[in-house]
């Protein structure tokens, strides 16, 4: 794994960095890397993983296999090292949604009734997926056809989320116009969204660490030495506004997506990075890896990674996101779709090589 968690890569100065079997020449994703290898690899059936800003989520994308966030506090991290409390989560990783299943079966706690009910709602949002998402993959085209052909063109709503936090969540005017500048692809409220979360965390990660780092000093590899020592000595920030801003996006998604909906983005901005990537070139990624992956992180919902299949040597992957406590209608969302995302996607993909 990532030395201390602290990197959605899963490369490892001092141990080497596990072989995606998916495609060798790329990074697994971290910072539990060693167990999603391990699944993806076939060496077991499945594994956990900790995600915090998204260590389970991103190495699942990265090798092509399910992988789950729980809604916070779900899973208990009794003797689990802390990065950050208020985010920190024990997730697992399969190759297939049946054992997926079973794991979530025995890790899930008990539901207090066992009716499964049907998503009224798909929010698929353009912005996500046209900005923040990779085009070529065409998993928004994807994801509209499956959801229309399973629950009903009804269901689906296209409307931009980057619009919908924006005007939701007020504390947000307070940051909005430190990231309306920026040159890269990004969706403004996001990158705030995704700010608050690095500033909380970071917060966090320094109660818990800095006394350690400074008195052990450890030889902590490229990337991760940076990260960690900007951690331990930047200010906080203004903690009450953080805190508030938290609060109100939690609340404005939960209006969002009500207990039946669901919330359809990419898991990642795209194709995994290539092994040793210079590093300004993966600044670009990061940034929009973490406006996706702190959707799920800064509310506290539970979101699932699921494959769609290798396009050009690369896995593809998409993300469905419940909210708090919905984990297991989250997991029926996924065993209902599956099989017509994987029809449309080879429907997609076929036409478009045809195409070429």
């Amino acid at each position: 794994m990532d030395e201390m968690a602290y990197s959605i890569n899963g490369e490892n100065a001092h141990y080497g960095t596990p072989t995606n079997p998916c495609a060798p020449d790329r990074v697994p994703g971290g910072s539990s890397s060693g167990s999603a290898v391990a699944v993806a690899a076939k060496l077991v059936d499945f594994a956990l993983g900790t995600d915090t800003g998204g260590s389970v989520r991103v190495p699942a994308a990265y090798c092509g296999i399910f992988g789950l966030r729980p809604s916070h506090g779900l899973v208990s991290t009794e003797n689990v090292t802390p990065m950050s409390q208020m985010f920190d989560t024990v997730g697992w990783f399969a190759r297939d949604l049946s054992t997926f299943s079973r794991v979530s079966n025995v890790l899930l706690p008990l539901p207090a009734d066992n009716t499964t009910k049907q998503p009224l709602q798909f929010t698929i949002p353009k912005d996500c997926f046209e900005i923040l998402g990779s085009l070529k993959d065409q998993t928004y085209q994807i994801l509209n056809a499956s959801v229309t052909k399973r629950f009903g063109s009804e269901a689906v709503d296209n409307r931009n989320l980057g619009e919908f936090v924006s005007n939701n969540v007020p504390t947000i005017g307070k940051f909005i116009s430190d990231f309306s500048e920026s040159e890269a692809p990004s969706v403004p409220a996001l990158s705030v969204i995704s700010y608050v979360m690095r500033c909380l965390q970071r917060s966090e990660f320094k109660a818990n660490h800095a006394e350690w780092v400074k008195t052990v000093k450890p030889n902590l590899g490229p990337g991760i030495r940076e990260r960690v020592y900007e951690a331990i000595i930047s200010a906080d920030g203004p903690m009450e506004d953080f805190h508030a801003l938290k609060t109100e996006f939690k609340s404005a998604l939960s209006a969002l997506v009500k207990d039946d909906g669901i919330l359809a983005i990419p898991t990642v901005p795209g194709s995994p990075p290539k092994l040793r990537m210079e590093a300004g070139a993966l600044e670009n990624f990061r940034a929009r890896a973490f406006s996706l992956l702190s959707i799920a992180g800064l509310s506290g919902f539970c979101q699932l990674s699921i494959p769609l299949g290798v396009r050009d040597g690369v896995p593809v992957s998409v993300s469905l996101v419940a909210r708090h406590g919905a984990d297991r209608f989250l997991l029926s969302v996924a065993q209902e779709l599956y099989g017509t995302l994987k029809e449309e996607t080879k429907k997609a993909w076929s036409s478009s090589q045809s195409s070429l």
